[in-house]
């Protein structure tokens, strides 16, 4: 399989992101009904089974949670690069600056999400936390 490194902003996961990190709810409109949504940490010793849902209500409901808990303070995008893999399917790392609300610290983090959109619409989201380090 040949990959194309792509400018995220092209995509609806930099869309996606570039609205999450700016507060903005519109990032909604760009997210399918029945989105297929889940993350999942690496070697990470919090609970995050509610980190997932099957549709768009239950997204914004875990987007609520994750407001909160999580991202008390918003977060910042660091870096954002994406790979192109064919037929609406994207990889894209995403590093991040948080406050991290389960943790009480400043931490930065490394993603990896998988994603896939149709007509202009994210209907499939799994994110890997790869790291969550203090500072």
């Amino acid at each position: 399989m040949q990959t194309t490194k792509i400018n995220p902003e092209t995509t609806v996961i930099g869309q996606v992101i570039a609205k999450f990190t700016a507060g903005d709810p519109s990032m909604f409109d760009l997210i399918a009904e029945d989105i297929d949504f889940r993350i999942d940490h690496f070697r990470d010793d919090i609970e995050t089974g509610w980190q997932q849902a099957q549709d768009r209500q239950g997204l914004m409901a875990l987007f609520a949670r994750l407001a909160t808990e999580v991202f008390p303070k918003g977060t910042r995008a660091l870096a954002v690069d994406s790979v192109a893999l064919g037929d609406g399917w994207h990889l894209t790392e995403f590093h991040q600056a948080f406050f991290y609300g389960v943790r009480q610290t400043d931490v930065t983090s490394q993603t990896f999400i998988l994603s896939h959109e149709t007509d202009g619409r994210m209907d499939y989201f799994r994110e890997t936390v790869t790291t969550v380090l203090e500072g």
